[in-house]
């Protein structure tokens, strides 16, 4: 192992112990609880989902264009 190879594997396991550290300290919780929140979050928010409630056609950038006559 060449000085340069060894000094890029050390910069290297430095960054992996770095990132090891950070996710060591990032906040947990268990997956019940987290299923429960985000069950709750959709229930409370069911009323604003356009994919749920539908999109007014007044307010639907994709609605048919409406035919045009001239009399």
């Amino acid at each position: 192992m060449s000085v340069n190879n060894s000094g890029s594997s050390l910069v290297l396991m430095q960054k992996v112990v770095k990132q090891l550290r950070v996710e060591a300290a990032a906040r947990r919780i268990k997956v019940s609880q987290a299923a429960t929140e985000l069950q709750n979050f959709c229930l409370q928010n069911a009323h604003k989902d356009p994919l749920l409630m539908g999109v007014p056609s007044s307010e639907n950038p994709f609605r048919p264009p409406k035919s045009c006559s001239v009399l």
